[in-house]
């Protein structure tokens, strides 16, 4: 059988044939739940935009065992007060299935909710091990856990021979949680952590966090959290001309950084997924976003696209639309999608994830540096 991935790849100008002579009205709907609004709003437009792109696809292919995909989207701000509304209203209108949440600060309370409402999620952005430590059944991601991507920033910072190293976050699940894991990690490794230190989301000035990264004499300084903070603190670090060298996780890998931090983002290491849309079978669908004027390149561009496609498969494999038969298929098989070959264990954590260092320049390009 023709799996729906070969479908996908092929179907953009069929779409728009289909799109300009109308179609029957979408009968599975799939709730899309991120931040449209907020300070991360630019990681909600790279999951939504993988996952409109997915459902148009599939649409255009013939749907899902003949059934049409409609988006239900919803902006819960990463928050997670907001997130447990918006989880509410995508069960009220009906929703059996989720992509999102984007933060796993909001993934986590929402996850609650679609569990308790027999409702299957996948998100394709929340990394905190602790979303999927519950036992829950209907709870999936397509990006890999904190306690690998943090192992593989303190590891590389080890390997660089630094003095004294300074780690900050910003108090939150997801940014705590992590930068946890590197401080494990580097004392693992003999590394001198000279300061662990919260901040909190949203504040502007950092200079007396500054002073103590000056006081502390540190060489390198760890990042857990997002990039508006971080673009701030790289600024006000390069005012005060302090000398060390930042590294952050997935959630300040993205142009917006450039826009707040100007040129004191050079250099900056940061921990992302692979390059998917560098990869050669990825060409074709890169295309079909950049005709639609969109950038596939973002960290969670191609791991929505794949959340649904996901769903879709996973669907089509159990020919039934119950959110717990379509769990068990993704248990039980592989899927090639755009970002690989894609294996789940009992709870919901792809088997193999991959994170790689890059160097970060002003510009907003990346380089990798391991």
């Amino acid at each position: 059988m023709e799996t729906t991935v070969k479908k996908l790849v092929t179907a953009v100008s069929a779409s728009v044939a289909l799109m300009g002579a109308g179609h029957a009205a979408a009968e599975i709907k799939i709730g899309v739940a991120g931040p449209i609004t907020g300070q991360v709003a630019q990681y909600g437009d790279m999951q939504f935009s993988g996952a409109r792109m997915a459902i148009e696809q599939i649409n255009a292919a013939g749907g899902v065992n003949g059934e049409m995909l409609e988006a239900v989207e919803v902006d819960d701000a990463c928050d997670p007060k907001q997130a447990v509304t918006v989880a509410n209203r995508l069960v009220n209108e009906g929703v059996r299935f989720v992509v999102g949440h984007l933060c796993s600060s909001s993934t986590q309370p929402a996850s609650d909710i679609y569990e308790d409402e027999g409702i299957l999620m996948v998100t394709p952005a929340s990394t905190s091990p602790d979303i999927t430590e519950r036992g829950y059944e209907l709870v999936f991601r397509t990006i890999g856990l904190d306690s690998v991507q943090g192992p593989v920033a303190g590891n590389y910072i080890a390997s660089l021979n630094p003095e004294r190293v300074a780690i900050v976050h910003d108090k939150q699940q997801y940014g705590e949680g992590i930068a946890t894991a590197v401080r494990d990690t580097l004392k693992d490794a003999g590394v001198e952590v000279a300061l662990f230190e919260g901040i909190t989301a949203g504040d502007m000035d950092f200079s007396s966090l500054v002073t103590k990264l000056k006081q502390a004499d540190v060489d390198y300084v760890y990042y857990g959290g997002y990039d508006p903070e971080l673009g701030l603190i790289l600024r006000q670090s390069r005012q005060a001309e302090l000398d060390a060298v930042f590294m952050g996780p997935e959630g300040v890998g993205n142009k917006n950084i450039n826009t707040i931090a100007g040129d004191a983002a050079e250099g900056l290491l940061v921990t992302l997924p692979p390059a998917f849309d560098k990869k050669a079978e990825n060409q074709e669908l890169v295309k079909a976003f950049q005709d639609k004027g969109e950038d596939p390149s973002g960290p969670f561009v191609l791991t929505s696209y794949t959340a649904v496609q996901l769903i879709a498969e996973g669907i089509e494999q159990a020919e039934s639309t119950d959110p717990f038969d379509v769990a068990a298929s993704l248990r039980s098989n592989s899927f090639n999608t755009p970002i690989g070959t894609v294996e789940y264990d009992e709870k919901g954590d792809m088997k193999s994830f991959e994170f790689v260092v890059y160097e970060w320049h002003s510009d907003g390009s990346k380089t990798p540096v391991n």
